[in-house]
């Protein structure tokens, strides 16, 4: 996806949501985007590996971690497999650790901030249903679109 969410947002400002800058982008793909899959999870990472451990078909995971910054949702081994597995991004609102590896990979990553404390591992959230943070309500099915600019979403493929 190479169209800067600037010119999306002169171009299809009307179609689009516009992240508020809570975000950080940590990946060293600095402009990804995609359509959305969604999970819902608290201080649990299991099911983020479980859907990154599955083809991703250049799609974007969007993770709703309440917001929570007591641990990591994803580290580089989960970059990796994000990776091997064709997903183009993950933006989490919740924290990630192994920063500068995932600095230095080609998978997008957005996340609140850094935590190097490790998830629990009870399996438990939900996915593919609407999420919201940032001011935007993640759906899955829309269209991701990240830069250095920012996050926005729109509910077709605009590329």
């Amino acid at each position: 996806m190479g169209i800067p969410t600037a010119d999306l947002c002169d171009d299809y400002i009307e179609e689009l949501q516009v992240a508020e800058p809570l975000l950080i982008g940590f990946g060293g793909k600095e402009m990804f985007g995609g359509e959305i899959v969604t999970l819902k999870v608290f201080d649990d990472n299991v099911l983020v590996k479980q859907t990154l451990s599955t083809e991703g078909e250049g799609r974007v995971l969007v993770v709703d971690g309440a917001g929570s910054t007591y641990c990591a949702l994803m580290g580089d081994n989960l970059a990796t497999l994000a990776i091997n597995n064709n997903w183009t991004g993950v933006v989490i609102n919740g924290c990630i650790r192994d920063a500068k590896q995932i600095g230095e990979m080609n998978v997008g990553v957005f996340a609140l901030g850094t935590c190097p404390r490790k998830s629990i591992k009870l399996g438990e959230g939900e996915k593919n249903i609407p999420v919201a943070f940032a001011g935007i309500l993640f759906k899955p099915g829309n269209y991701l679109y990240a830069d250095e600019d920012g996050i926005v979403v729109a509910e077709r493929d605009l590329s």
